[in-house]
């Protein structure tokens, strides 16, 4: 391959990258891994024969879904032996300009719930109804027939809405319940904690064994008040110093320990802007970037 060809190629690729990541990331919840299948798909793609390639968006997204389906499967075995829920690497708002959009299917609430898939499952949902891939390259991706990557699909859709219906929330209202959320948090207000949270909230708190969190998910309004409570009688501090920030698109705050990064909030917000889940990311590991 001559210098050209390779300028040329390096070209191309630059110009995809931030939807090759933006499918690697959806794919892992992890942006160092996100990055390495990223940067081993430029290797193949450099490697690779020039005639061969009629598409080079096609082939690297293959490249992309295939090499992220390999690390995911030995993931979810890693996931299995972790400590406390598992919960995706936070993106801040100085991610944005790497992702191929901030959109609904990038928040931490969305990702979360895509863990519920298997691997195939995952990959087939997300290059059709994310990055617009017919059933035909889902099937050459993953080595299937059309017909069984249409039931991946179809099956993917239906454990999502079980699961988690989508409404769109406008962000500024999104922002208000952060607020209002955070506000009662900081002075007990037991009374208006109950008006944001749904009756059935769920806490899910990710410390991986290296920071303060609950080590199984909290169920129910009543728990989670109590939770939050607790919280602010032992640490007083920490449900306090810190700032908004866009995570993962959506509004969320972040909490810092004598100016540094200690952990991430965002919340998850059913049609009549309840709170129907709180995540809450203090991994050190996931807070690196």
């Amino acid at each position: 391959m001559t210098a050209p060809d390779t300028t040329a190629r390096l070209a191309q690729f630059e110009e995809l990258r931030p939807l090759l990541f933006s499918l690697a990331y959806r794919m892992l919840g992890s942006r160092s891994d996100a990055e390495d299948v990223v940067q081993e798909s430029y290797l193949r793609w450099q490697s690779a024969s020039t005639p061969a390639i009629r598409s080079p968006k096609s082939y690297l997204t293959t490249v992309v879904a295939r090499l992220s389906l390999d690390a995911l499967k030995t993931a979810h075995r890693k996931r299995e032996v972790y400590v406390g829920p598992w919960l995706p690497e936070p993106l801040l708002a100085a991610d944005a300009s790497t992702t191929f959009e901030m959109a609904e299917s990038l928040s931490i609430a969305f990702l979360h719930v895509l863990e519920s898939l298997s691997p195939a499952e995952r990959a087939a949902f997300l290059l059709h109804d994310i990055f617009e891939a017919d059933y035909a390259e889902i099937a050459g991706t993953l080595d299937t027939t059309e017909e069984n990557s249409r039931q991946l699909v179809s099956r993917a859709r239906t454990r999502l809405r079980e699961r988690r219906p989508r409404f769109i929330v406008d962000p500024l209202r999104q922002q208000a319940v952060l607020q209002r959320f955070l506000a009662a948090c900081n002075s007990g207000d037991t009374s208006e904690l109950a008006t944001v949270l749904k009756e059935d909230v769920v806490v899910y708190s990710d410390g991986g064994g290296k920071a303060r969190a609950a080590l199984n998910p909290i169920y129910g309004a009543d728990k989670t008040i109590r939770f939050i409570l607790g919280l602010m009688r032992k640490w007083p501090s920490d449900l306090s110093a810190g700032y908004f920030a866009t995570i993962n698109g959506e509004p969320g705050f972040v909490f810092t320990q004598e100016g540094s990064m200690a952990s991430v909030l965002t919340l998850d917000l059913d049609e009549d802007e309840r709170i129907r889940a709180v995540y809450f990311v203090a991994n050190p590991d996931k807070l690196l970037h």
